[in-house]
């Protein structure tokens, strides 16, 4: 029975990849890390003597602490954490726990370079589906930090290269098309994102930038909202701004809503 001030492994599932997300703060020692050396999704790895420090960071934001069977690293952190005034739980089970719920495990391998600004990212400018669906998917379960540079299809990898980012959906990039797969598709895949919900809003993104519209029947009308907010927004970095909740609400209806129908009531 999970104690007070813990959050048991499907109901903090429940509550990524939302822009109100809790802060995720992994405090497990070397040698768990190098025992099971993956992270729940947007982790960020913090020594539990160091956890204090965050405090003022956190603010109101919720944090949910992770250590490797959810005892006394975690408990103590989030107390500190308490005693600082952040709303702060536990995993409970820790990343076993997590492991044993068959939920998404991001390996430490694939995770950007640690830095306080967040991860850089690039690839082509003038997004539609793909370029806005990417950032939403790395912001909401990988880096919630995260920064998108948007340039010409030219300078992509050399951008990269000068700026220490991470490229996708170009060719060339680390995050590209293979074969019907888009860039969504191989950042789920290498980032360990597979889940059920994910899966389903893949299917919408793969199907609208791949022009393959009638294989998933939402995938047109992502396609029309895509084209919309790129003909509305001519500066890239505003229109990820209004498209991130298009993708929030995306996600709310692969988790939530697939099956659910409009029934029309005729007026009497």
């Amino acid at each position: 029975m999970p104690y007070l001030n813990e959050i048991s492994p499907a109901n903090l599932m429940r509550q990524l990849g939302g822009p109100d997300a809790p802060a995720i703060l992994d405090v497990r020692i070397d040698d768990d890390l190098a025992t099971h050396p993956f992270v729940v999704p947007t982790a960020r790895l913090v020594a539990h003597t160091q956890i204090a420090l965050l405090a003022p960071e956190l603010g109101k934001q919720k944090a949910v602490v992770v250590c490797h069977k959810g005892k006394k690293l975690s408990h103590g952190a989030a107390a500190l954490l308490r005693a600082h005034g952040v709303a702060a739980e536990v995993l409970s089970g820790g990343i076993l726990a997590w492991q044993d719920a068959d939920l998404p495990c991001t390996p430490m391998a694939a995770l950007p370079a640690p830095s306080d600004e967040g991860s850089l990212w690039v690839t082509r400018h003038r997004p539609k589906v793909d370029r806005i669906a990417c950032p939403w998917l790395i912001r909401r379960f990988i880096d919630p930090k995260a920064r998108f540079l948007f340039v010409p299809p030219a300078e992509v990898l050399d951008v990269a290269d000068r700026f220490q980012a991470a490229a996708f959906d170009v060719p060339g990039a680390p995050w590209g098309h293979v074969a019907d797969q888009c860039s969504f598709d191989a950042i789920i895949t290498g980032f360990g994102l597979t889940h059920d919900p994910l899966e389903r809003l893949a299917e919408v993104v793969r199907a609208a930038d791949t022009n393959h519209l009638t294989k998933v029947p939402q995938a047109a009308g992502l396609l029309a909202l895509s084209v919309g907010l790129s003909r509305l927004y001519k500066e890239d970095q505003a229109q990820l701004t209004a498209g991130l909740p298009l993708y929030d609400a995306l996600y709310r209806w692969a988790r939530d809503g697939a099956n659910e129908v409009h029934e029309h009531v005729e007026e009497q």
